[in-house]
């Protein structure tokens, strides 16, 4: 598996489904998130178990990341065919509906492969060749600034996504750090001795 913080993200082109229904055949990622924030998720099959219930979170929160100046892009090894399906298929039978971000395909695995989630035979509950359950936050500059991949079993937490936005964001913005568990509305801590000092003093039984 490849660690890809701090490095650019890896750009493609590839075929899918757009957040207003349209399937296309060259969505260009690196044109969609150019000089926004961007949420790249993966999730390894449509028509599965946990990655509906992912991807509707993902649909709930999708307003809150657009506030934040931030595109949501979701990807699988299936084809953009099989994602305009589940698209129209209703959530009481299985499907996602309509959900307000980009699905797009990975049927050669290239994109996959370039983020080094790709599943290989192993000791985890993916079967090979599919995409594992990863997701990226990528910056205004391309760069990856959150990395974090859950064995198949095991559902994200899209509101730590949002948090994670909210976080890069405010270090930009104060040249402050997100000390454990920081919210939105939360003071920072300055990355001096001084300033750990100083903010634990204050909020280390909260943590």
């Amino acid at each position: 598996m490849s660690i890809l913080v701090g490095k650019q993200a890896p750009l493609f082109e590839t075929q899918a489904v757009l957040a207003n229904g349209d399937v296309v055949d060259a969505f260009d990622f690196g044109a969609a998130i150019d000089n926004s924030y961007a949420v790249l998720f993966f999730y390894p099959l449509d028509f599965t178990f946990v990655c509906p219930s992912e991807i509707l979170a993902m649909a709930n929160r999708t307003a809150r990341l657009r506030e934040l100046g931030c595109e949501v892009v979701g990807v699988s090894v299936d084809s953009h065919w099989t994602h305009n399906a589940w698209r129209n298929t209703d959530v009481k039978e299985g499907g996602i509906g309509p959900v307000p971000f980009v699905l797009a395909a990975d049927m050669t695995r290239s994109i996959s492969e370039s983020y080094g989630i790709l599943a290989e035979p192993s000791e985890s509950y993916y079967p090979p060749g599919v995409s594992m359950r990863a997701t990226f936050v990528i910056d205004r500059s391309g760069v990856v600034r959150h990395q974090v991949v859950n064995d198949e079993p095991l559902g994200r937490n899209i509101d730590e996504v949002v948090r994670i936005v909210e976080a890069l964001q405010f270090f930009e913005e104060n040249g402050q750090v997100c000390p454990a568990g920081w919210q939105e509305g939360d003071s920072g801590m300055v990355n001096t001795p001084d300033g750990v000092a100083s903010y634990l003093s204050e909020h280390a039984s909260d943590l």
